[in-house]
């Protein structure tokens, strides 16, 4: 199943379908650029100098961090608006939404780069989906193993000899 629990129901707990384009924007965004810093500050402290290491890590930090949050949005923006174009003309959620929607965006992505790249970008992106969807319906149901509920051994019989559960006369 995906983020939406399944087929059988809508989840509740997410925005309607306009507004969550929105926020997963935003989460893409602020991952991207959190990720950016990590990984910019690391790569301009060791491509500085010994003696400007930090200045370098800061200035690095500062040039590429917005810029991998906005490619991180941009994707999660397109994302999550195709995931909702998808579920509204397929009427039903499932694990197919997100790999459909995954083809669109990495397609829709690769526009610039001519029909190749098209194909390519939309292909690549639909399998990263589909591995994605893969391995969350896998540890679902691993998870789901785990906490089968089992039924507790019934009660042992009791042997009488007649009384029939009756306390014998003192």
């Amino acid at each position: 199943m995906s983020r939406e629990g399944g087929s059988h129901g809508l989840d509740h707990t997410r925005d309607p379908c306009p507004w969550v384009a929105l926020s997963d924007f935003g989460g893409a965004f602020c991952m991207g650029a959190i990720g950016g810093t990590v990984w910019h500050g690391i790569k301009g402290f060791r491509n500085s100098p010994y003696s400007e290491r930090m200045i370098g890590s800061i200035t690095a930090v500062k040039a590429r961090s917005p810029v991998l949050g906005g490619n991180f949005g941009v994707w999660g923006g397109m994302f999550s608006t195709f995931d909702c174009a998808v579920k509204g003309v397929r009427k039903k959620e499932d694990p197919w939404n997100a790999i459909i929607a995954g083809f669109f965006t990495g397609g829709a992505l690769a526009v610039r780069g001519g029909p190749r790249a098209i194909r390519n970008g939309a292909i690549g992106c639909a399998i990263l989906l589909a591995v994605i969807e893969g391995v969350g319906i896998g540890f679902q149901r691993m998870m789901a193993e785990s906490t089968r509920l089992e039924m507790p051994p019934p009660p042992p019989q009791q042997t009488s000899s007649g009384s029939e559960g009756r306390l014998a006369p003192a």
